[in-house]
């Protein structure tokens, strides 16, 4: 028989329209999905009782001819017929499997391929393809032969007695990487290592024990063998229950999705959804500390165990980005090379599933199990913070719930729920406006000392130090009614949560004016504006403090990318605070001796710097140098 391709226009331009092939490797997957779409069909006839035959063994095999120049992918499914030949390859688009589910609908293996152009992904690496194929039906084997164009030729083919089919591929010389054993390998564990029918590609040494050697203790020596090389698990952990599965089952898991990541996820969440979307997977929550990952296409996506893509933008919200492990879904639209997401209304449902089955599962983490000092989530609160920051920043729902369950850490190390804190704080942190002060720093080491001028005050600091901290801040006063958030060396420990009382000025106004230049002609004032404060006797003489507004602003927009940049470029400014109480400040008003006095001042200056970690090169110098002459 010889013929001409039939092209159904109606049927292959929307798919040329929509569905296009964007590498030329896809061939492989889309051949090999073939062969597990013929393989699941003969099982489910064979369910049905419709197939009375034994179905052996069903191992689909792929194997490299570099003689012949030919890659063959040959399964023992349910085979062609003469018809079907005629019906499912000779007229292209009209796909063998969307007639298969709606004939067998309530009773059908998962299949996977839906748009019947995958088998014409072969000519992309070939100069000729042949299929040799014999039905489960009792009807003659068929040889089909075509070179890239609308001629081809069928003809019965008396050799092949088996059932199932093979494809062969006549490789062009352009593509000859898909005759070497390496690359064909890699890309069968990249698109075929979870599909449901048992894949072999050649052989694999493997280290025995000797049935018939020992060595000189008389132990079985080892001996290398080969046997038949497996490349994929037909049962992958998602697709089995959550009750069958334990911890270990997971972690096993995890380091066969990414065997180079040798550190334990923190903990998991099994989906599994057949109503309103088909949605199975799991997500792996890593330790993601103070930075977030650049590497985010660490999820990967698979229809029906064929994988698809790890760019999952669209279908996993932005904020999860950051979680690691697999989703497959037969309900989310591909292109016929599978590799890109088209806008649909079930990729929404199912993103928005995704997101609340997160919020379950930090929520249920949050409560404390009876005779628990802390519970699940405080345990691995500081490993995941900077992802629930990330998703109410991002995520307005997500904040929505996360409010109830996020966590805020004190200096002390103790956590506490938004609710909680507030009603530890807001007796003695409610300043004269009625608003709660929440006092926090960025690094306990290096504002130590702020930190305990404010506990010596009785008032409770947080520690927030991640690098979206001062986004999150903005978020947290936009949701806390009445409350502020201030660093505690923001201002001075008096000024931090301001009430009605003063405390009593020692200068005059005329000694604060002639204290002002002295000051400011002693200091670099690019970066320092002098201020006189009435504070305690016992406060230092001077401190260093710098503006709420000015710095969480300039951090936003150094993590923000755009839209903020005046305040990213401004320079650091801070502010000189001092005490016009204390004694030394009055020394230095009365000293009369010029130099002496600039020598005070500078001294005091430096102390203030030095207690920042501001003070250094050629000015510490100076200043060890003048502290041993003044000693």
């Amino acid at each position: 028989m010889q013929g001409k391709l039939n092209v159904q226009t109606e049927n292959i331009f929307p798919v040329i329209k929509k569905f296009l092939y964007s590498d030329h490797e896809i061939f492989l997957r889309e051949l090999i999905s073939n062969a597990v779409d013929a393989t699941q069909k003969l099982k489910t006839l064979s369910t049905r009782g419709e197939f009375k035959g034994e179905l052996g063994d069903l191992t689909i095999e792929v194997e490299i001819d570099s003689k012949k120049k030919t890659l063959t992918v040959r399964d023992r499914g349910i085979g062609m017929t003469a018809e079907e030949v005629e019906k499912y390859i000779n007229q292209i688009a009209f796909s063998g499997v969307t007639d298969f589910m709606e004939k067998y609908k309530d009773n059908h293996e998962q299949l996977i391929g839906h748009f019947g152009l995958g088998f014409y992904s072969a000519f992309m690496v070939s100069d000729k393809v042949e299929i040799f194929t014999k039905s489960w039906k009792d009807e003659p084997a068929q040889h089909w032969s075509c070179e890239g164009n609308p001629e081809f030729t069928m003809e019965e083919d008396k050799k092949h007695t088996d059932r199932g089919t093979d494809i062969v591929l006549h490789i062009a010389d352009d593509c000859k990487e898909f005759l070497e054993e390496g690359t064909v390998l890699q890309l069968l564990k990249k698109y075929c290592r979870f599909m449901p029918v048992a894949i072999r590609f050649g052989e694999e040494s493997v280290w025995v024990d000797s049935e018939t050697e020992c060595d000189k203790d008389g132990k079985p020596k080892r001996v290398e063998k080969k046997q038949p090389r497996i490349i994929n698990d037909p049962d992958p952990a998602w697709k089995k229950s959550p009750s069958s599965l334990t911890d270990e089952d997971y972690k096993k898991f995890y380091h066969e999705l990414f065997p180079m990541n040798f550190e334990e996820p923190l903990f998991q969440i099994h989906l599994n959804v057949d109503y309103p979307f088909n949605l199975t997977g799991i997500l792996y929550f890593p330790k993601v500390r103070k930075t977030i990952d650049p590497n985010r296409n660490k999820i990967q996506l698979y229809c029906n165990q064929v994988f698809v893509t790890d760019q999952v933008e669209g279908v996993v919200p932005d904020y999860l980005m950051l979680l690691h492990g697999v989703l497959d879904s037969p309900d989310i639209p591909l292109n016929v090379s599978r590799s890109y997401l088209q806008s649909d209304g079930n990729v929404k449902k199912i993103s928005q599933h995704i997101s609340k089955k997160v919020a379950d599962k930090l929520e249920e983490m949050s409560k404390k199990k009876e005779g628990e000092e802390k519970s699940a989530l405080e345990e691995k609160w500081d490993d995941i913070k900077i992802f629930v920051q990330y998703g109410m920043l991002t995520d307005e729902k997500f904040c929505e719930r996360a409010m109830k369950f996020y966590l805020l850490k004190g200096v002390d190390g103790s956590y506490y729920t938004l609710d909680s804190y507030r009603e530890k704080i807001k007796a003695l942190q409610t300043d004269k406006d009625k608003t709660v002060c929440y006092l926090y720093a960025s690094n306990a080491e290096e504002e130590h000392a702020y930190i305990e001028k404010a506990k010596a005050k009785g008032y409770d600091v947080l520690l927030m130090d991640s690098p979206l901290e001062s986004h999150f801040i903005n978020l947290l006063e936009q949701k806390l009614e009445k409350s502020r958030f201030v660093r505690v060396d923001s201002d001075t420990v008096e000024k931090l949560i301001p009430h009605d009382d003063s405390i009593p000025e020692k200068l005059t106004k005329e000694e604060k004016e002639k204290l002002q230049p002295i000051i400011e002609g002693e200091i670099d004032k690019q970066r320092f504006t002098v201020q006189l404060e009435s504070l305690e006797e016992s406060d230092a003489p001077m401190q260093v403090t710098q503006s709420e507004f000015m710095r969480r602003y300039r951090e936003m927009a150094q993590t923000s990318g755009g839209g903020m940049g005046f305040y990213g470029e401004l320079p650091e400014s801070y502010n000189l605070v001092v005490n016009v109480n204390h004694p030394l400040i009055g020394r230095v008003l009365a000293e009369t001796d010029a130099e002496k006095q600039k020598e005070l001042v500078h001294q005091l200056a430096d102390l203030a710097l030095l207690a920042n970690g501001l003070l250094k090169g050629e000015a510490l110098s100076k200043f060890l140098k003048r502290s041993v002459e003044m000693i």
